[in-house]
């Protein structure tokens, strides 16, 4: 499943639910908790799977997580343990940009 952006991602091992705020990826998986995301209208269809104790750093409700490269921008709609990652590697907090100086 290649991501869209405005897609809603579940997880199936947690609460974590994530709109695809950006994705240039290509067709890479994302996972949370070491397992496969899904559709959030197929989440019903997928069986639960346990959270990996590797991947569970958890998320954070309204931030948004992304790669290195910028390729992709995950929004969390609804925070669980689980850690986001693209391809294997975990997604880091997005930090706010500063604003510029008013003197």
């Amino acid at each position: 499943m290649t991501p869209r952006i405005g897609m809603m991602l579940t997880s199936t091992v947690d609460s974590t639910t994530v709109v695809v705020v950006r994705w240039t990826a290509g067709d890479r998986e994302v996972t949370c908790g070491g397992a496969p995301m899904v559709d959030s209208t197929q989440v019903e269809q997928v069986p639960r799977t346990p959270l990996d104790p590797g991947h569970s750093a958890g998320t954070q409700l309204g931030k948004r997580y992304a790669d290195e490269d910028g390729s992709v921008e995950l929004l969390c709609t609804k925070p669980g343990r689980g850690t986001l990652a693209v391809g294997g590697v975990p997604l880091a907090v997005k930090s706010a940009k500063p604003l510029p100086a008013s003197d």
